[in-house]
């Protein structure tokens, strides 16, 4: 058997394959931050494909935590109520389904992108942001400075967020502590200029991530895996770094978290990000030498060949798929043929299979 095509089993979870989809903004949710058929379509294309998880869009946990209006959200019944209706369908193309909780911070409060993404105020159906400090993201709107009944409020709705997501059917939950959102927000000394015990020292910056994680773990079945998406560097001079993400996984792996999405970037706008194919796969290799957390590597994985090779040359354990499986949402049955690999196709595809299975 390939690695790629092995299953993994964490917690309670058992996964059929390595080949994930990653979470991708689609800016497609209701005013209300609901779901609808565009997601039930959309993430059920990439269980038919048969992934072997299927990665939900980084999701609000609160209404001033979603990047868009057209962001969705999980803070009410009636979201819980539209996810369960997709996490249903995954699971009956015998895919798993997983979510990314986040909370965009000061990079929020916007149109859809269809729309422009403009800036929107408060009286434009916008918000007022939250950060680390009152120091904007460039091109974006003042946010205030967190103060501690921010910090507590706001660690309070992503626990009720991961009891939704538990209620909505999902096996899987990822925080997105990545790509200058808030969590990453307080980790980058690029965007945290605090002087008190959330800023200054990386044990300080570290401070309220690692509260949010450890609420989120004690709200979440002990059964059903924890992920945590890193920006494992800013890529910028002064920023956070690969020694210091290796101390934050060190950090996250002892309040339960079981394995670490190692992508890059977000902090700044004018970051120097290399424009190589396995930019990020030597981040994810990392990681995974100095801490032994299992690893997700992620970012321009486009062959079945490449994402085999990643994983026998232990680089990382699974790999996500983001651009490529827009392109092809039938992506790993691709990869299973041009591996070689005998992958049980659903009933009302087996006709283009190529074998009886």
């Amino acid at each position: 058997m390939t690695l790629l095509f092995e299953p993994l089993k964490i917690r309670g979870v058992e996964f059929s394959n390595r080949a994930w989809v990653a979470p991708m903004c689609q800016y497609s949710a209701d005013v209300n931050g609901v779901v609808g058929d565009w997601h039930l379509v959309t993430l059920g294309s990439y269980a038919n494909g048969r992934a072997g998880l299927v990665m939900a869009e980084a999701t609000g946990v609160n209404p001033e935590g979603r990047i868009s209006i057209a962001c969705p959200g999980i803070w009410s019944e009636e979201q819980v109520a539209a996810w369960r209706r997709i996490t249903d369908y995954i699971h009956g193309q015998d895919s798993k389904a997983g979510i990314q909780l986040a909370h965009a911070g000061r990079k929020a409060s916007t149109d859809a992108p269809a729309n422009g993404a403009k800036v929107l105020e408060p009286g434009e159906g916008g918000w007022i942001t939250l950060s680390a400090t009152a120091k904007p993201f460039t091109g974006m709107g003042t946010p205030k400075a967190m103060d501690q009944a921010d910090m507590d409020a706001t660690i309070a709705d992503f626990a009720t967020a991961a009891k939704n997501a538990d209620k909505a059917g999902f096996d899987v939950i990822e925080m997105h502590s990545a790509h200058g959102y808030l969590m990453h927000q307080f980790l980058s000394p690029l965007s945290n200029d605090r002087t008190d015990e959330y800023g200054g020292s990386i044990e300080n910056r570290m401070r309220f991530p690692l509260a949010v994680v450890k609420a989120v773990r004690e709200a979440w079945p002990h059964d059903k895996p924890l992920f945590v998406r890193i920006s494992t560097t800013d890529w910028a001079d002064g920023g956070w770094g690969v020694d210091d993400s290796v101390v934050y996984v060190k950090e996250l792996e002892k309040l339960g978290v079981d394995l670490i999405d190692a992508s890059s970037g977000g902090a700044i706008i004018d970051a120097k990000i290399p424009n190589e194919v396995n930019y990020q796969i030597d981040l994810a290799e990392q990681v995974k030498a100095q801490t032994g957390i299992l690893t997700a590597a992620v970012g321009r994985i486009t062959q079945a060949q490449q994402a085999e090779q990643l994983l026998e040359d232990q680089k990382a354990d699974v790999c996500f798929l983001g651009r490529q499986m827009l392109r092809d949402p039938h992506w790993p049955l691709r990869a299973a043929h041009e591996l070689g690999e005998k992958i049980r196709w659903a009933t009302q595809l087996r006709a283009g299979s190529g074998w009886t299975n």
